[in-house]
């Protein structure tokens, strides 16, 4: 017989989901600032590798298309699905800039960017807030564990508190859900 640690995963999961709990203010900035932004005619941009590419691509739909209520599309940009893009910059510069790129050419000051490394530490993630810093952009950071390199940069971030990579996605996709039920409550008729 297969053997899951049910309980251990369940009380893993509970421990990460109740570390957030104490940033409710942050969820609530992040919606009103994204709510600015769009009202400006900005955009929100997505990032992350991996798991976290998937859930960026998912919650720009979770913008563009609609959440739960039927309201007008959110102007949302997964930068992780364009494979082109990925290999050729990746090929003819490297990989720690693929994101950063795409900032420069899709970015302005009226745009939020939402950047999750579950490290915290990845370099392309890294040098895409440094460069939608430099353009003006207000940037939100979705990380674990401790303090790192995007908690540092990000103008506000979201910390789970969990070394665990899957349990420190479930909250991020917890907390990115959160944003998308705010902006339904703005924008839904």
């Amino acid at each position: 017989m297969v053997q899951i640690g049910f309980e251990r995963a369940l009380q893993s999961h509970q421990e990460a989901i109740e570390s957030i709990m104490q940033q409710r203010e942050k969820v609530v900035t992040v919606v009103e600032k994204i709510a600015e932004s769009l009202d400006r005619g900005g955009k929100v941009l997505w990032l992350g590798n991996g798991g976290s590419a998937a859930d960026a691509q998912h919650m720009a739909a979770e913008l563009m298309v609609r959440y739960v209520k039927d309201r007008q599309p959110l102007a949302s940009i997964a930068l992780t699905t364009d494979s082109s893009i990925l290999t050729a910059h990746s090929n003819d510069y490297e990989f720690g800039s693929v994101f950063a790129r795409q900032i420069e050419a899709l970015a302005g000051s009226n745009d939020v960017l939402i950047a999750m490394s579950t490290s915290g530490n990845s370099q392309n993630v890294i040098e895409a807030v440094d460069k939608a810093r430099q353009l003006g952009c207000y940037s939100v950071g979705m990380t674990g564990g401790p303090e790192s390199r995007l908690s540092a940069l990000a103008d506000i971030c979201f910390r789970v508190d969990c070394l665990e990579t899957a349990r420190i996605q479930e909250a991020h996709t917890f907390l990115n859900h959160l944003i998308c039920e705010g902006l339904d409550a703005i924008y839904a008729a």
